[in-house]
């Protein structure tokens, strides 16, 4: 039984400071500024190539 209260304590008490460290944080929804973004990926703009083994 003191197990259960103890553990039921430390769920609260983990809830209670996520809340509080989220809105300490600022966490809200913001759009994308996009001059921040980088650009594409040479990677993802290559073409595909034959492979020879």
């Amino acid at each position: 039984m003191f197990l259960l209260i103890a553990v039921l304590a430390l769920v609260t008490w983990a809830f209670v400071a996520t809340i509080v460290e989220l809105r300490r944080d600022g966490y809200r929804r913001q759009p994308t500024d996009w001059t921040q973004v980088p650009g594409p990926d040479p990677l993802d703009t290559a073409h595909p190539g034959r492979v020879y083994r």
